[in-house]
């Protein structure tokens, strides 16, 4: 008989939990999310952080190294691959007309631009290229981004901490639910992105 056999996501989340792999594998998740998958990583932290709210903070810090990492790799590739494989990026990551409107609203709005795309659960893809491809100094575009982000995943645990049993029974109530519609997202995307 198989070693892992969940009949819940309680039960998922807690081998997950107790894994010396499961805060690197956040840190993985993070970073991904930031760089290529578009659904959000609250599917994971927010169900976590619930049933374990002793690590809401830690999970929340990880969460965003994670994403800062990526951030800069993101910028990076806006700085030295913008003119070579322009296109390309732009494609993979958006469209032209919303990497053009976020260089224009970088120039415009600067830090509060990026501060407030990481705050919105949107991908944050273009506007790392945007940052990277317009020349926006490096500190300031990760310090908007962690700004952004932080209140993101740090707002999250502070909900997990003030809302508590109340958000728990809540997600129980729905975890089967969130479980399927994740699942769905991240098929249709895997089947959008073959098919484009």
């Amino acid at each position: 008989m198989s070693r892992f056999h969940p009949t819940s996501a309680r039960e998922w989340l807690d081998r997950l939990d107790r894994s010396r792999h499961a805060l690197p594998l956040l840190f993985v998740a993070s970073m991904l999310e930031t760089l290529l998958i578009p659904i959000p990583i609250e599917v994971i932290l927010i169900p976590w952080m619930l049933c374990h709210p002793h690590r809401k903070w830690t999970i929340a810090g990880v969460a965003l190294a994670g994403n800062l990492t990526a951030a800069s790799l993101g910028y990076a590739l806006g700085v030295f691959a913008m003119d070579q494989w322009g296109q390309h990026l732009v494609g993979l990551f958006g469209s032209q007309e919303a990497f053009d409107s976020f260089r224009d609203r970088l120039q415009s709005e600067g830090f509060m631009a990026v501060a407030t795309i990481g705050i919105v659960p949107i991908p944050f893809q273009i506007a790392m290229l945007a940052a990277g491809a317009s020349g926006y100094p490096f500190p300031l575009f990760l310090l908007a981004a962690m700004l952004g982000r932080g209140i993101r995943y740090f707002g999250l645990a502070t909900l997990v901490a003030l809302a508590g049993d109340a958000a728990m029974r809540l997600w129980q109530r729905h975890a089967r639910t969130v479980g399927v519609v994740g699942v769905m997202l991240c098929v249709i995307w895997v089947w959008y992105e073959m098919m484009a």
